[in-house]
Formats: structure tokens, sequence, C-alpha cells
């Protein structure tokens, strides 16, 4: 994303196929997608792994404030208005025309009182927003997936310091040229307080970074977790611990950030 006000240029393209329908920014590269008969499940490895952040914090009372920064097609803006009533939540989108695609082709509710979208950039709204936030979710590419201003160290401090106490930082990267320098500038601007996820079959990696309370979770705390999120949301985490167990966390060796 740019940090002008300029919305991008690009073609917005929809395909659908075996049931799932599937948004582009003028190219193959998948941006977003739907299953038609399920449209508040979370369709894509990746944004179902960013919904991890519920393994790490009590899924129950968090989170009550959410900020999306990208709203593609709309997948974790309305897996979190479904399932937490209680969740006041801000989308920041640079393309106008995304909105109106979510909206139209995406069923993104029209809930002003829950669900306030903005139009601009999502690294100048967090510089200007004097708002903390419980979860703040990154997931802006433009049309090359390039994150632009989203993957700098001034975004990743304002980042933090837009965080609750117990508010947690949550950022899709690819893994591509310049995937370690991203961790780098991260793992600088939370103080080393982060975990990096194994990264997903789609090449997708996720990373979180914490405010000021700290994480710490086992493995079987992550696994009853996951088992009691899905039984409420049918959302399936347990692939997600199954590779953190792969990845050396145990109940001797918790995840800690």
């Amino acid at each position: 994303m740019r940090r002008t006000g300029t919305p991008p240029r690009h073609a917005i393209d929809i395909s659908e196929a075996d049931g799932v329908r599937y948004l582009h920014f003028g190219s193959e590269w998948v941006q977003g997608a739907m299953r038609v008969a399920r449209p508040w499940s979370l369709e894509l490895d990746y944004t179902r792994e960013m919904m991890a952040g519920l393994l790490l914090r009590d899924a129950a009372r968090w989170p009550r404030t959410a900020l999306l920064i990208g709203l593609g097609a709309g997948s974790l803006a309305k897996f979190i208005h479904r399932h937490f009533p209680a969740c006041r939540i801000t989308v920041v989108e640079i393309n106008p025309q995304v909105e109106f695609v979510a909206r139209q082709y995406f069923r993104l509710p029209d809930d002003p009182l829950r669900l306030d979208v903005r139009i601009g950039c999502g690294a100048d709204y967090l510089q200007t927003n004097k708002r903390r936030f419980d979860l703040i979710l990154s997931d802006g590419f433009d049309a090359g997936g390039r994150p632009g201003m989203l993957d700098t160290p001034a975004f990743y401090q304002t980042c933090r310091a837009g965080l609750s106490d117990d508010g947690l930082f949550c950022v899709n990267l690819l893994r591509e040229k310049g995937f370690a320098s991203s961790v780098d500038r991260i793992r600088s601007a939370f103080a080393d307080r982060i975990a990096v996820f194994p990264a997903c079959a789609s090449g997708n990696t996720i990373v979180f970074g914490r405010g000021e309370n700290g994480v710490e979770a086992t493995l079987g705390e992550l696994a009853a977790r996951a088992t009691e999120l899905r039984a409420r949301t049918r959302l399936n985490l347990l692939p997600t611990v199954d590779r953190l167990r792969q990845a050396g966390i145990s109940d001797a060796a918790p995840l800690r950030l």
C-alpha cells in the first residue's frame, strides 16, 4: 500500500470454481476467497492461521476491539463479526472499489456500529489514530504482492504503540526475497516479543507480536483451546497446533512471546 491518498489503479477481478469465489487484483494471485455456501468461514489456510491469536489469549473475553489493515474479500472481518459480537471492528482499506466488491460479492455485513470501514492508508491511520486495539491484523498487498509502507520499521512501531496491554499484532508475510528482513524489522519494533509460526502450505508465514502482557502457552493448552474454538466457531486450528508441535513447542517447551 502507498502512503498517498490516491487509490490503486489495478483491476479487480472475481472468479469462481467448485463453490469458492475468489478475489484477484488484476492477476491470478488470490487476494481473498469465500466458499459460497459458508460465507462466514475462513476458506484460505493463512486467514485461519491469522486467527491463532485466539489460542494465545482468553477468547471468551478477547478481543473487544480489532483493527484490520487490508479488507480483501472481508474474510477476517466477517469471521470476527459473526463469532465475537462484543468486538468492535475497524477496517482500513486504501481502495474504495475493494469495499464495494466485498459488499456486493463477498457478503460483507452492513453494520456500521460494529464494523467500521475506513478508506485510506493503514500506515497513515495508525500514525494519526489515538485508539489502542486488542488485535491488529495486517494483510495488505498491492497487485504485485508488495506490502509497501506496511513493511517498514515505522509501521511496525506504530502497530506496537497501538496495542492494548493484552493486545496482539499479527501480520501475513510471503516467504519470498526480503522475508528475513521483514522478521528482523518486526523483532526490533516489538523488542523480540514475537512468534514466527511455521509456514502454511501456501507459503504464507504468520508472525505475532504482543503488547505489554506476555504470552505463555503449552502444547496441551493450545490444543484444548483449539478444540473449544472449533466447537464454538467451526474454525479448526488443530493443524496449526500440530505444526507448532513439529516445530518444537511442547508442554515442557511452551510457546512464549
